[in-house]
């Protein structure tokens, strides 16, 4: 790991880039129009970002779909395109450095998590993802001797992806990778809150052999780009990782459109549950880094804790002790455990939030309101409140940031309760060391995924998504492929 010295002078090298990506070369938006990024620690200005609309989204997407039908990629063999991704991977890992600091300048992001979680798991993607171009297999069904049918995977044509801000680098890869990897040209849009590192990791795409066309990247905000992407007619496939709400929309713009098929990864309140016969140490532990981690800024975030209620402030004081190792710093600093807030918003949206929680009898037994002061970031405090219910605001919607509610029950059958009263399902904790206890609540919690004493482990060979208003979709595995290909059924009479 660099020091916090070489970081900052790395940083200022940089050659940071914000016009659209099309057709294999940058160029500004159509209408000429930017929009600032702004490094939220600091709140200077990085670089003008275009400003894509309507017009760039019909652009992209004739380029796609003109890749796509020229067979260039989708065509080639499968051996040559894994090879041609597997480049690309070493591309993106030749270049690791650079992105990790895109993504923590651009929003964020602590340089530490970067290199040790984001970065790997990114590339970990790629090389997963192209391995499996030429290990997957069609099929043949059990019909009679008289007939043969065949069941092929294809490639649905052109895929639109709306990635988020929270971790740039990761959700763009888990989208594009697979969508790619299957034989799609691929249209992105980035959020405009973190666009960056989506921009150079397209021209790498290019580099490494991935023909024009096949990949394009359209910065812009989401009720301009996003919805003319969710509309077109000539995208089949759209892949959203975001809000519930904005995923709703979606879902509506495609039955407004031509029906394309739309894979949703959206909010979440995961909750935690914590039971009698866990380890108190590290299931504080585990509890702290799973609602401070990337300060708070994370779907799988489990910001609803359950204790039971003989170990309740045994289980507090470990874990105030586990939450004094996060405090806000320069993203910049390996040693900063917490970043600043994406922007001054969604800093403003938890101070809310941490109001909120307080009007209706929540008590604050760490951290609190935040102590913004103009030009100096956008820094929240690591906060716990105690005494919280399933039916406080806070505890029900939410907040994406550094908010832990700290709820109390008495037996397992009200814990499911509890944990399941939630219109989200994406993920879920569970502390204890009765094996037996591990697979009923496990199996009864209404999420896409569970750890069992750990949180938000998962490689490329798990499926990530949720169940409920978390949305549809799963991205990394092979699962992941299924969303980017139509099955199609050849019967031949022998």
């Amino acid at each position: 790991m660099k020091s916090y010295s070489e970081w900052k002078a790395l940083s200022e090298t940089l050659k940071l880039q914000g016009q659209a990506y099309i057709n294999g070369q940058f160029q500004p938006a159509i209408s000429g129009e930017t929009f600032p990024s702004i490094n939220p620690a600091t709140e200077q200005l990085l670089v003008d970002v275009a400003s894509c609309d309507t017009a760039d989204v019909d652009l992209a997407v004739a380029s796609a779909r003109s890749a796509f039908k020229s067979g260039v990629w989708a065509e080639m063999h499968p051996r040559q395109r894994k090879q041609i991704m597997l480049k690309w991977a070493d591309l993106i890992e030749a270049h690791q450095d650079e992105f990790a600091l895109l993504d923590t300048l651009d929003m964020g992001k602590s340089i530490s998590e970067m290199v040790n979680i984001d970065m790997p798991d990114a590339i970990d993607c790629y090389r997963w993802t192209a391995e499996s171009i030429d290990k997957v297999y069609g099929e043949i069904a059990p019909t009679g001797n008289d007939t043969l049918a065949m069941i092929h995977h294809e490639p649905v044509g052109v895929v639109g992806a709306i990635t988020p801000w929270n971790y740039p680098m990761l959700m763009v890869s888990w989208k594009i990778a697979p969508a790619i990897a299957a034989g799609n040209s691929v249209v992105l849009k980035p959020s405009e809150k973190s666009p960056l590192s989506a921009l150079r990791l397209a021209e790498l795409a290019t580099e490494a052999g991935i023909p024009d066309g096949v990949l394009n990247v359209l910065p812009g905000f989401g009720h301009t780009a996003g919805k003319a992407l969710a509309l077109h007619m000539d995208v089949n496939v759209l892949a959203f990782t975001g809000s519930t709400r904005v995923a709703g929309m979606l879902m509506g713009y495609a039955g407004e459109s031509n029906m394309k098929r739309v894979w949703l990864e959206a909010g979440g309140k995961s909750p935690n549950l914590v039971f009698v016969d866990c380890d108190i140490e590290k299931a504080a532990a585990g509890a702290a880094n799973a609602i401070f981690g990337n300060q708070g800024e994370v779907c799988i975030a489990c910001s609803r804790l359950y204790v039971e209620k003989s170990i309740k402030q045994e289980f507090i004081a470990a874990l105030l002790e586990s939450a004094k190792r996060f405090q806000p710093g320069d993203p910049l600093d390996p040693a900063t455990t917490m970043g600043p807030m994406v922007d001054g918003t969604q800093l403003a949206t938890v101070e809310r939030y941490i109001r909120s929680a307080q009007e209706e009898g929540g008590d604050v037994i760490f951290g609190g309101l935040p102590d913004y002061k103009e030009g100096e970031g956008f820094f929240a405090k690591p906060t716990i409140v105690d005494n919280a219910n399933n039916d406080m605001t806070f505890v029900k919607e939410e907040i994406f940031g550094p908010v832990l509610a700290v709820c109390e029950f008495e037996t397992e059958a009200e814990a499911i309760e509890l944990a399941n009263d939630s219109e989200y399902g994406l993920g879920a904790a569970v502390w204890t060391q009765d094996i037996s206890r591990a697979h009923r609540v496990s199996r009864k919690i209404e999420s896409g995924m569970v750890w069992v004493n750990t949180w938000g482990e998962g490689d490329s060979t798990v499926p990530f998504g949720g169940v409920k208003a978390s949305g549809n979709g799963r991205d990394k595995s092979l699962h992941a492929l299924e969303k980017y290909t139509d099955v199609k059924n050849v019967l031949i009479r022998l």
